[in-house]
């Protein structure tokens, strides 16, 4: 397998194929990416230009834990035809273009895909409708190069292009984690996979299995001794995907729980701006105003037509042509009839800087709805989020699908989350986090939790500590580059505050196990953290699968590896399986998913199951090192 990128999600997904999967890896990185690790983001990706032209010679090394020597790595500016064709492209499994820059991975993908026709593909991209489209694209090429109108993988699964995001991967497990009670949410082509975090059970209860039980949480949660809850946590730590024995012995622990399995609405609506309510454009003041001169018309037009005895229609008529100051002067009338001509004519007057103030204040108010907006007064119990990257900007949508009140902190008014927040109508406080009253501005006393999600991990702890230091019982998560600076902080964190709950989450570890599945020729729906582990769902063909095959639901179970959630049948409704690698000619084909599956029911090789499972269970599942050992 070939992985090409910039940053860290590059190394993290390499190092994922290498000691979960056992997979042998080519890993293609910039030059200065190569020599020195760099502990933050934004890094140079070159030297000087002319390092931009040169490859490297390929350099054989063993990375750690890579015992074996299943993995070597490349030096290559750019993923030239030149660069991929050394990594082995024409001859590889899978290709992993994970570049930060999109266009980078499109061209790339392009160069690929004419090289090796039945590669599988995994593409990095942030623009969502492109990706759908590129992934057409590429899966068609692939089809129509292999002959059958069907791309196949050279192991024979069913995978060819793969297009994912790592913001898209990352920001439910952030958003869910500020949130105290709120679901962890999968979702990808309107399936809704919703996992709630219960309270641990009082002594001499069982814990509620909900409609299963995902998995135990850390025995030394509430500690601030504990292990954290990471994989080094033992049998304290956290337990995936527990069997029923060890649920009912689960006594004090926490547990994570599928609780709703549905299909959610439409997304919010893209590219239109809010329109105001009509009642928004003006003022109090001068509703009453406009108000006040419509009962002086009406009231004319009633004197009009008692003095004259005209018609309603008419006399309201006459008065307004004197309003407007068209009508002939009454000179031969009667004085009644001049002295309304002479009121209306005062009321005409009147009403000219009325309607100008009301034209202004309608030009002023479509002004600030497309204008950012400030925190409102007396605000409370909201959400504060810093940083309006790609990873910012997805959780703020993922916030305000919940409905989820957000205040959110950027110093560059040019971010690529500024036109969300105006869209979604947010409130914005332009400013250094690091600089003084900037996190006052957007309420942080009276937060319920604090999102630091900007690119600088100094600039996100320095927030996280000011936060703290404001409200000592404030929630905080904090996105961190390096996943074990992220543990230190966190235990650190934990340590020094033992009533609040921190979170410190690496982007790069969230996204990665995604990825290295889309690469084994698995459709990965999402992944959800626990604690500091991470349990994947994933759409799977029971064929090839001697563990699967042939077995019941329950005798499929794997304690701690993988469990059988639904099995996805022809029907009305769309098809659970999603959009990515591996549907093929079946995206035409309508299908339903069936949760609750009976113990008993019989997996036969034509099923496809969505699976709950480790990164662990789903390396030992797909059997790949088997393989590879029988020389297949």
């Amino acid at each position: 397998m070939v992985v090409c990128g910039d940053d860290g999600l590059a190394h993290r997904l390499a190092a994922e194929l290498r000691g979960v999967y056992g997979e042998q890896v080519t890993l293609v990185v910039p030059p200065s990416v190569g020599r020195v690790r760099q502990p933050v983001v934004g890094r140079a990706r070159a030297a000087s230009a002319a390092l931009l032209d040169r490859f490297n010679a390929a350099v054989n090394r063993t990375g750690n834990g890579d015992a074996g020597g299943l993995g070597r790595e490349l030096e290559a500016a750019e993923p030239t035809e030149d660069v991929l064709a050394e990594a082995g492209v024409d001859r590889a499994a899978a290709l992993a273009l994970v570049y930060d820059d999109d266009e980078t991975n499109i061209r790339a993908a392009l160069t690929a895909r004419r090289l090796n026709p039945r590669l599988r593909l995994v593409l990095r991209l942030y623009n969502r409708r492109l990706g759908q489209h590129i992934e057409a694209l590429l899966d068609q090429s692939a089809a129509l190069a292999a002959g059958d109108g069907r791309p196949a993988g050279p192991d024979g699964v069913e995978a060819s292009t793969t297009v994912l995001s790592d913001a898209d991967t990352a920001a439910p497990a952030l958003a869910a984690t500020a949130l105290v009670g709120t679901s962890k949410v999968v979702q990808t082509d309107g399936l809704l996979l919703r996992a709630v975090e219960r309270q641990p059970p009082r002594a001499g209860e069982v814990a509620d299995p909900g409609l299963c039980t995902l998995a135990l949480l850390s025995a030394t949660s509430n500690d601030p001794a504990g292990a954290d809850g990471s994989e080094g946590s033992g049998e304290q730590g956290p337990q995936l995907l527990p069997d029923a024995a060890a649920v009912e012995a689960a006594t004090g622990r926490g547990t994570v729980v599928l609780e709703q399995v549905s299909y959610s609405g439409p997304p919010l609506p893209a590219g239109r701006a809010a329109v105001p309510p009509f009642a928004s454009l003006f003022s109090r003041r001068l509703r009453w105003s406009l108000f006040g001169l419509a009962a002086c018309v009406v009231a004319l037009a009633v004197a009009l037509m008692l003095l004259t005895g005209d018609h309603p229609l008419h006399a309201t008529y006459v008065t307004l042509l004197d309003l407007f100051a068209i009508n002939e002067p009454a000179h031969n009338k009667d004085s009644g009839e001049q002295v309304l001509q002479l009121l209306s004519g005062f009321v005409g007057l009147l009403l000219l800087p009325v309607l100008l103030a009301a034209v202004l204040e309608a030009l002023g108010t479509f002004r600030s709805a497309s204008s950012l907006r400030k925190p409102p007064r007396g605000l409370g119990g909201h959400v504060v989020l810093l940083g309006l990257g790609k990873i910012g900007t997805r959780v703020l949508t993922r916030l305000r699908e919940m409905d989820i009140p957000v205040v959110c902190v950027e110093g560059d008014p040019e971010a690529r989350g500024m036109a969300t927040a105006r869209r979604l109508r947010v409130p914005v406080v332009l400013g250094d986090v690091t600089q003084e009253g900037v996190l006052e501005a957007a309420k942080i006393h009276r937060a319920h939790s604090l999102l630091a999600l900007t690119s600088v991990d100094t600039t996100n702890l320095e927030a996280v500590l000011y936060g703290r230091s404001v409200r000592p019982d404030l929630r905080v998560v904090l996105r961190l580059y390096d996943d074990d600076f992220a543990t230190a902080v966190y235990r650190t964190l934990r340590g020094a505050h033992p009533g609040a709950l921190t979170r410190s989450r690496s982007v790069t570890h969230l996204a990665a196990p995604a990825f290295a599945g889309a690469m084994t020729g698995r459709q990965i729906l999402g992944a959800i953290p626990v604690e500091r582990r991470v349990l994947l769902f994933a759409a799977v063909r029971v064929a090839g699968h001697p563990q699967l095959e042939g077995k019941t639901v329950g005798e499929a179970f794997r304690a701690g590896a993988w469990r059988v959630l639904a099995l996805e049948v022809p029907g009305e409704g769309r098809d659970g399986a999603g959009t990515g690698a591996g549907a093929g000619a079946e995206r035409g084909r309508e299908s339903r998913l069936v949760w609750e599956l009976p113990d008993t029911y019989v997996l036969r090789g034509e099923d496809r199951v969505v699976l709950a499972a480790t990164r662990t269970g789903l390396a030992e599942l797909l059997g790949r090192r088997a393989r590879q050992r029988a020389g297949l």
